[in-house]
């Protein structure tokens, strides 16, 4: 299984309507694209000095499953309504994972 985590950090001109539309999007997008087999997605919680302003955990079963989810249009559709114009940076990681490591 793989762990794929995207974190952003959003230009000045991001407002709180944007991330509370973006939250939901993201959150029926996944429903919908059965190679996601766990997903979250949501603002930082700040308990930490630092960090980015967003973050996006899924984990798939490999690595066609993680193109399915970049690649499908669901996906697309949220970058194009959303990501495009919010981000300013953006960092991702894939990490393996076991199926018993997140319980």
């Amino acid at each position: 299984m793989i762990l794929h985590i995207a974190s952003f950090r959003w230009n000045d001109t991001v407002t709180d309507d944007d991330v509370t539309g973006l939250t939901t999007a993201l959150e029926e997008m996944a429903a919908g694209i059965p190679e996601i087999r766990s997903y979250a997605a949501g603002p930082n919680l700040h308990l930490r000095p630092g960090g980015a302003d967003y973050g996006v955990a899924a984990i798939v079963d490999d690595a066609a499953g993680l193109d399915a989810y970049l690649d499908h249009p669901a996906h697309l559709a949220v970058y194009e309504a959303f990501l495009g114009r919010m981000i300013g940076e953006r960092s991702a990681v894939q990490l393996p994972i076991d199926e018993g490591a997140f319980r």
